[in-house]
């Protein structure tokens, strides 16, 4: 089973991308990337997932949006559940700019047979596609008080943010299961970050979303509805988000 993040671009630029394989309860990390259209995007993923295989697409992006104004029902219950750790997300309907770009990632990954999945059976193979948000996803996984800042800021803010994140992805999400293995690939990415400039460092935080979103496709198809929250549904949209961890959920 294979699990693809995408860190999309909304409106331009390119977009993080990671490939996680599962064998039991483990995840490796096959691939990181950065793609700048979303035909190439669409194109990765049917390369990774060819037509028959087994997989699941993680995207942080609204790929359903059926309100022409105002705000979707997933994006105002970011905010109920999340606005204190200041990870509500952006509002989201058919009258913003971003708008066609990000449904129609949806629609070309149903034509490619990923199945919208706001529910699953843990485990049961399948072709899937969510929609993920990972400030959300790193508040329950890391049990933050707050999101880590590594988007915005002076330059030395973020990186230490990044490097912050770094750590918990290092010593948390190697501990949970399905437990994530980091390799060479892990370590060529984070290497250059102290000495990485402004668009480089944006290079580096959109594969570690990436990577996030991955994981968090895996933890939803491993565990399903027993350790993970659905914010929304199918016909509003909906953000797949992991339930507060807790310490027994971690391995020695």
């Amino acid at each position: 089973m294979k699990f693809l993040g995408v860190d999309f671009g909304w409106t331009s630029g390119a977009s993080g991308l990671c490939c996680l394989s599962s064998v039991q309860q483990h995840l490796t990390i096959d691939s990181f990337n950065l793609l700048l259209d979303p035909g190439e995007i669409v194109t990765w993923v049917g390369q990774l997932l060819p037509e028959e295989s087994i997989g699941l697409v993680a995207v942080d992006a609204p790929t359903i949006i059926p309100n022409k104004t105002g705000t979707r029902l997933p994006d105002r219950l970011t905010h109920k559940y999340f606005g204190k750790y200041h990870a509500g997300c952006y509002p989201a309907n058919l009258n913003r700019p971003f708008a066609p770009r990000t449904t129609q990632l949806g629609f070309d990954l149903e034509t490619l047979g990923f199945a919208h999945a706001p529910e699953i059976d843990a485990q049961k193979p399948g072709r899937y596609q969510i929609e993920v948000f990972p400030h959300p996803a790193m508040v329950r996984l890391f049990n933050l008080d707050r999101i880590i800042k590594y988007k915005k800021g002076k330059l030395g803010d973020r990186r230490q943010e990044l490097l912050r994140l770094v750590g918990l992805i290092e010593t948390v999400l190697t501990t949970l299961e399905p437990q994530l293995t980091l390799n060479h690939l892990w370590d060529d990415l984070i290497k250059p970050i102290m000495a990485a400039k402004g668009s480089e460092l944006k290079e580096i935080e959109d594969r570690i979303d990436a990577l996030v979103c991955a994981y968090v496709g895996a933890y939803w198809w491993y565990w399903g509805q027993a350790k993970n929250q659905t914010l929304g549904d199918r016909l509003s949209g909906y953000i797949i988000v992991p339930a507060p961890v807790t310490m027994g959920d971690q391995q020695s």
